[in-house]
């Protein structure tokens, strides 16, 4: 029986396989407190169920908590790859963070594999910092196409846009307006407000005013109730959308009644027991449910811990194939680009979330397979529709 050893100090968390001297040491960066801590705490809950191995290798993972911090996120970074010289940095959970730290994992040309949703973390490939960055989350882009081609199949042609003032709300903006503009919507009003932001008033009798069919709330974890609650309770009659970011517990217990029948698009393992027999990712999907919900619980399954355990997955097919390229060692700045380089060369590898295709084009990798549509049903995430395709 292996032992797990663990280490806890400050925010810091590292635990290695019986205690060993790890081959590979992974420097996880997550959000556990602060605003994203409801993408953050079920992320680190699966850390702490990934296996002490990747590949054949001893793996030693540490784990810092930057509170939804960007300084802090950037501190963390600096200690990973200047201190502990990590092999690989898998993290931030959030995206200002994320696109904070590609800056450090490229200087010092270590592998970065973001939880974080922003396409901007991998797109364009042509610029060298993005060259090293890769991501789980399925990129903006195709959740809002999938969003917007729904929304003009049921109906809707007018649409409110309300989305956090960073990073991710920006993201949003730009890849759903594109999609709007291809399905056919006219997007009436654009409002932003702040992840820490107690009241979002104003911002919501500006929306109501513009007399949308529809509102999406570009926002992820508890902080995207807000907008939807104030709306409801100002009187706003028409249909209110989401984004992937809210499938946590926490954005059902604080949103209640006011958000039963909100749409969302969102990754199969959200779902994952409701999915078609033959949708390609339930199997992988399920088992990975079942797992979580083992330890932590019926229901506790987000769609973040399905990204954190697909992290996984793609981390120990890469350094399996990275050893096979030369005789390189982890902690060395050629094991570092052998795994950069056999992440992105990733074939039809299943994780929870979808199937990844990797290129030095595409560090991100998923295609429709990874959206169906969600819908909140009776207080819980309920599979709703195959996606509408292109």
């Amino acid at each position: 029986m292996r032992t797990l050893t663990l280490k806890l100090a400050a925010a810091a968390l590292a635990f290695a396989a019986g205690g060993a001297q790890a081959d590979i040491t992974v420097g996880i960066n997550l959000g556990t407190t602060g605003p994203g801590a409801a993408i953050g705490i079920p992320t680190k809950d699966t850390v702490l169920l990934w296996p002490r191995k990747l590949g054949d290798q001893i793996a030693h993972y540490v784990l810092l908590d930057d509170a939804s911090d960007v300084t802090a996120a950037v501190r963390n970074a600096r200690k990973f790859v200047d201190e502990l010289k990590v092999d690989v940095v898998v993290g931030p959970n959030i995206t200002p963070n994320a696109l904070a730290v590609q800056e450090v994992a490229a200087a010092a040309q270590t592998p970065m594999l973001a939880l974080a949703a922003s396409a901007s973390i991998v797109e364009p490939q042509d610029e060298p910092k993005r060259q090293w960055s890769f991501k789980l989350p399925q990129n903006d882009s195709l959740m809002a196409g999938a969003l917007a081609r729904y929304m003009a199949q049921t109906g809707i042609k007018t649409v409110g846009f309300i989305g956090f003032a960073d990073a991710y709300g920006a993201s949003w903006w730009n890849t759903f307006s594109a999609a709007a503009q291809a399905a056919g919507l006219q997007i009436v009003a654009d409002e932003r407000y702040q992840r820490n932001d107690t009241s979002v008033t104003g911002q919501a009798l500006k929306l109501i005013s513009a007399r949308p069919d529809a509102v999406l709330v570009a926002g992820s974890g508890a902080p995207a109730v807000l907008p939807q609650k104030t709306l409801v309770e100002r009187g706003y009659a028409g249909k209110i959308f989401q984004t992937h970011g809210i499938a946590s517990p926490q954005y059902l217990q604080i949103g209640g009644k006011d958000v039963e029948g909100t749409v969302f698009p969102t990754g199969p393992v959200v779902v994952a027991r409701e999915l078609p027999a033959d949708h390609p990712v339930r199997e992988v999907a399920v088992q990975f449910v079942e797992q979580y919900e083992a330890k932590y619980g019926q229901g506790t399954s987000t769609q973040f811990a399905g990204d954190a355990w697909g992290a996984w997955i793609m981390l120990d097919n890469a350094v399996r194939r990275a050893m096979r390229f030369g005789k390189v060692e982890p902690g060395t700045p050629a094991f570092r680009q052998a795994l950069r380089d056999a992440l992105e060369q990733t074939e039809n590898l299943t994780v929870p979330n979808g199937v990844l295709n990797l290129s030095p084009q595409d560090h991100q990798g998923f295609d429709e397979r990874a959206v169906v549509m969600g819908v909140v049903r009776d207080g819980k995430f309920s599979y709703l529709d195959e996606a509408p395709k292109p």
